[in-house]
């Protein structure tokens, strides 16, 4: 349901975001209409001046005790459930989603693909495929918002957050920063591009207008290429015993520290590893890793990240 002054509805999440919205106004004009009603009809019944029987005053009403409280208990946790319900669908993406990584600067967006192609303040998709935007920052708080898609992200320095949609509608799309982050903030905008999938894998092979050679490099190539040049070869060797663990299948898996506790190697787990290695030793290692924080950048952390999700265990 496309709303009168609502922007269109684009992507999977927009008609769910939409209904709720609805079910929350409809809920607060119900009972401003009520509230406001019975104000009206009592100021006029109960006028100073007006002959209405006050001898019989209600100080209790078990009846109206459980409606006043009932009701809304209801509806509000019923708003809590939907929402709720909501917030996790689009805070979960699913596992064939296309990824795309997301570096936010002061002021302008800095996209790759992770087949290759890297953006300047555009983003091109398919319709129909769930693309996971894996985002961070550079300088600043900023904002990923694209109104017709309904979903927000913050993008943090130092970490990673995640934000996924599916488009259902070909189109160009604005995005814009909704987190104040300087001077040019209003200026920090651009577009995604959604194409019927066709249009996408010949935009891929040869329509990305402006991007060359060099930047179509697959993440995945890149990556491997800076584990080389930093050396990380070196310790990390699979099937070989070196300083440091093999890295095959590292990714989605659980991995015991010492000293006791847990984590999932996930793209956060990873950033955290490679930056700063010593805040968690992992188990029977010992602490001998280099920090390889502010010897490389956003983009090239994201390489990296994207080659080692890239390893297949046995």
């Amino acid at each position: 349901m496309n709303l009168p002054f609502f922007p269109v509805e684009a992507s999977t999440a927009a008609p769910r975001v939409d209904a709720l919205m609805v079910y929350v106004v409809l809920i607060a004009l119900t009972f401003i209409v009520l509230v406001g009603g019975f104000i009206i009809y009592f100021s006029v019944k109960y006028h100073h001046r007006a002959r209405a029987d006050r001898s019989r005053p209600v100080f209790f009403s078990l009846p109206l005790e459980l409606a006043w409280t009932g009701i809304p208990l209801i509806l509000t946790l019923s708003i809590f459930i939907w929402g709720a319900r909501l917030f996790i669908s689009m805070r979960e993406p699913p596992p064939d989603a296309l990824d795309v990584y997301v570096v936010g600067k002061q002021w302008m967006w800095e996209i790759q693909h992770a087949e290759g192609p890297r953006e300047l303040n555009e983003l091109h998709i398919p319709v129909g495929r769930p693309v996971k935007l894996l985002m961070t920052s550079a300088d600043v708080i900023h904002s990923f918002f694209v109104p017709a898609f309904r979903v927000k992200q913050d993008l943090l320095p130092g970490r990673y957050t995640v934000e996924w949609f599916e488009a259902v509608t070909p189109g160009r799309y604005h995005l814009f920063c909704a987190q104040y982050c300087g001077t040019a903030h209003s200026a920090m905008g651009g577009w995604i591009t959604a194409m019927k999938p066709d249009d996408y894998q010949r935009w891929l092979a040869v329509g990305a207008a402006g991007v060359d050679d060099a930047n179509r490099v697959p993440m995945t190539e890149s990556g491997a290429r800076l584990f080389q040049r930093l050396g990380c070869a070196s310790c990390h060797r699979e099937g070989q015993a070196g300083a440091g663990p093999a890295l095959a299948g590292v990714f989605g898996r659980k991995v015991l520290f010492e000293g006791g506790g847990t984590a999932v190697a996930d793209e956060s787990y990873l950033r955290e590893s490679i930056m700063r290695p010593n805040d968690r030793i992992v188990k029977g290692w010992e602490p001998r890793m280099p920090a390889y924080e502010g010897q490389i950048d956003e983009a090239e952390l994201q390489q990296l990240v994207a080659y080692i999700k890239s390893l297949k265990g046995a």
